[in-house]
């Protein structure tokens, strides 16, 4: 059993930090590899295995919860720990969708401060960044920088 409020704010701590990392990570390049593995592996590892956690004792507890229809999920994410697990699932995705950004950026040579604008819009509202990156590395001529890539 995990208390779904310290998941909550356990998580938020963990993906800031991780977040962090990743803006860093354009700047320096020596930290990257560390960071990258810690934002496209660890961070998302551990929230999933938290989140598994708290959807099993959601979908326990939740009358008429489930994934079937939008009532369903509205009752589902009514329970504290269907919410948190709810809250887990867009931290680990965002964080590790903003890894592969940092990753196909940094190999294809687009400009860090094109990066950071989608890192702040993934980490806001994930796809409308995941989006904005594949505009940007689409408009932009191709740009390989494959020696700082392979962090």
């Amino acid at each position: 059993m995990i208390d779904p409020q310290s998941a909550f704010s356990l998580a938020g701590l963990a993906a800031m930090a991780g977040w962090l990392g990743l803006i860093l990570s354009l700047f320096l390049p020596t930290v990257r590899k560390p960071v990258w593995r810690s934002t496209g592996l660890v961070i998302p590892s551990l929230f999933a295995v938290a989140y598994i956690v708290l959807i099993a004792e959601g979908l326990a507890v939740a009358k008429g919860g489930g994934f079937g229809s939008i009532a369903e999920v509205r009752a589902l994410f009514a329970n504290d720990a269907a919410l948190a697990a709810g809250w887990l699932h867009y931290l680990a995705f965002d964080l590790f969708v903003g890894t592969w950004i940092a990753r196909r950026g940094i190999a294809e040579g687009v400009p860090v401060l094109l990066i950071i604008p989608c890192f702040a819009l993934t980490f806001l509202v994930g796809p409308a960044g995941l989006l904005l990156f594949l505009v940007v590395r689409f408009a932009l001529p191709a740009r390989p920088n494959l020696e700082t890539a392979n962090g």
